[in-house]
C-alpha cells in the first residue's frame, strides 16, 4: 500500500485535486510536497518519460535541505560530479590560469552538490512516482476558470478533466504562463548572450574538469564530468538583441554560432563540425524571467517559468526546489488565494536576491571588451586556491519552514 493509498482512507472529505504541467525538476519536486500535504496530484509531460543526461547543475545553499528532507541527499552525494579543476586559456589557447571551480562558482566544497540533470530529475521522479499519476506525451491545450469551481483543462491528447488548481512547471518558455498572462516577451529579461550546448567525443584526455578558452564576447569550453568517452561541449557569445528566429530553426542555430566562431583557435573547428552533427543541441538566449506576480485565480507558476535566473548565476535548479517546496507549504492549510499569496510573500525576497547574482561569479567569465578581459583574467591569476568556506550569502538567503505533520 502506498502513502497515497493511506491518505485516501484517512481523509474525509475529497482531496484537493492539482494539475502540474512539466516533470523536470520543480514539477517533480512540487509533486513530492503536495502530495505529503494530502492533496491528489497529477503531472503532464510533453516528453515520453523523464529525460535522462543532460548538462551539470547545481544544488546548493537552501536547496540542499530540500533534498534532505526529501530523502534523496544520499543519492544525489553518490551521484555528485567533484569537479576539480577549471582552466581559462586565453585566444592563443596558452594557459590564463588554473583554480579550484568553487573560487568562482561561490560553492562550498564538501558541501554543495553538482550533479547530472538526468541523475537529480530520476531521484525526483523515483521518490514520486508510486504516489502521483503521471500522464507523458501529453500536454495543456486550454486551461478555462470561468466556472469559478475550479480550471477546466483540455489536454492535447483529446481528454478534458477539472482540477482544483494548475501549476506551471514548464520551463523559461513556459506555455501555462502564456495562457495566464501574455507572451514570454512581456517577462523576458535578455542578458546579451546566447549559448549552445551539446555532447561530442572526448578527445581531449579531460577528466572531472572544465577548459575555457575566451576572446571578447566570446567563450568556448569544455566539460569532462568523469571518466567517460563524451564531453559537454559549450558555445556562449555576446549578441546585443535576442535572434528570436533561430530560436525555433535548429538550423538557423547552427549557421548563427558557426558564423560567430568561424575565424576562432583552439578547438573550436573541432567543436563547431561536432555541434553540425550534434543530435542533442541545445541553444537558447541567456535570460531571466521576472514577473509582478506568479498566479492568476486558480493557477499558478513555479521554477523557470515564474523566476528563471539565468545559468550566470547557477541557481535555477536550487530556486526550482526552493520555490517547490515553498508553494505546497503555503497551499498546506489554505485555500489557493490565500496559498498563492503566502507563496509570493514568503519566496519572493530569496528569489529577488538570487536574481540580483547576475554580474557576480559566473557572469565575469563572458567578458565582451578587451579591457574587460584582461581585467577578468588578472583577477583568476590573483585568485586564491582555496575554495570558500561559506559560500554565497544568497544561496542560503530563506529558512525554510517546517513540514507541518498531516492529521
Amino acid at each position: 500500500m502506498t502513502r497515497t493509498d493511506l491518505l485516501r482512507g484517512s481523509h474525509a472529505t475529497p482531496r484537493r485535486t492539482v494539475l502540474i504541467s512539466g516533470a523536470s525538476v520543480a514539477g517533480p519536486a512540487l509533486a513530492f510536497w503536495l502530495n505529503r500535504h494530502g492533496f491528489e496530484v497529477t503531472v503532464v509531460e510533453k516528453a515520453g518519460t523523464i529525460r535522462s543526461g543532460g548538462y551539470p547543475i547545481d544544488v546548493r545553499g537552501t536547496a540542499l535541505e530540500v533534498v534532505r528532507r526529501m530523502g534523496i541527499l544520499p543519492e544525489l552525494r553518490d551521484a555528485h560530479i567533484d569537479l576539480r579543476r577549471l582552466t581559462f586559456l586565453d585566444g592563443d589557447g596558452s594557459e590564463v590560469a588554473s583554480v579550484e571551480p568553487h573560487t568562482v562558482t561561490g560553492g562550498v566544497t564538501g558541501r554543495d552538490l553538482e550533479v547530472r540533470r538526468g541523475d537529480l530529475t530520476s531521484a525526483l521522479h523515483t521518490a514520486v512516482r508510486d504516489d502521483v499519476e503521471f500522464l507523458f506525451n501529453d500536454s495543456i491545450d486550454t486551461l478555462d476558470q470561468s466556472s469559478g469551481h475550479g480550471v477546466d483543462v483540455t489536454f492535447r491528447g483529446g481528454s478534458s478533466r477539472r482540477f482544483d488548481m494548475v501549476v506551471g512547471a514548464d520551463g523559461i518558455h513556459s506555455r501555462t504562463r502564456e495562457f495566464l498572462f501574455s507572451p514570454e516577451e512581456q517577462f523576458h529579461r535578455y542578458l546579451g548572450y546566447c549559448f549552445a550546448v551539446f555532447t561530442m567525443r572526448n578527445t581531449f584526455g579531460l577528466s572531472r574538469e572544465t577548459m575555457m578558452w575566451n576572446t571578447p564576447g566570446r567563450a568556448a569550453a569544455l566539460y569532462a564530468v568523469g571518466d567517460n568517452d563524451d564531453v559537454h561541449a559549450f558555445l556562449n557569445f555576446a549578441h546585443p538583441e535576442p535572434p528570436f528566429d533561430a530560436f525555433r530553426n535548429p538550423e538557423a542555430q547552427r549557421a548563427l554560432v558557426a558564423s560567430v566562431f568561424a575565424d576562432a583557435g583552439w578547438e573550436v573547428p573541432g567543436m563547431l563540425a561536432a555541434m553540425r552533427d550534434a543530435d542533442d543541441l541545445f541553444f537558447d538566449g541567456v535570460s531571466q524571467i521576472r514577473m509582478p506576480r506568479w498566479s492568476s485565480g486558480r493557477v499558478a507558476l513555479v521554477g523557470d517559468a515564474a523566476y528563471a535566473p539565468s545559468f550566470l548565476t547557477g541557481q535555477g535548479t536550487s530556486l526550482a526546489l526552493v520555490g517547490a517546496y515553498m508553494l505546497a507549504g503555503s497551499l498546506a492549510d489554505r485555500d489557493h488565494a490565500a496559498g498563492f499569496a503566502a507563496y509570493e510573500h514568503s519566496t519572493r525576497e530569496f528569489v529577488t536576491v538570487n536574481q540580483e547574482q547576475v554580474g557576480k561569479g559566473d557572469a565575469a567569465l563572458f567578458p565582451t571588451t578587451a579591457r574587460a578581459l584582461e581585467q577578468r583574467n588578472d583577477m583568476l591569476r590573483n585568485l586564491s586556491a582555496m575554495p570558500s568556506a561559506e559560500g554565497r550569502p544568497a544561496h542560503s538567503a530563506l529558512t525554510l519552514p517546517e513540514v507541518m505533520p498531516m492529521t
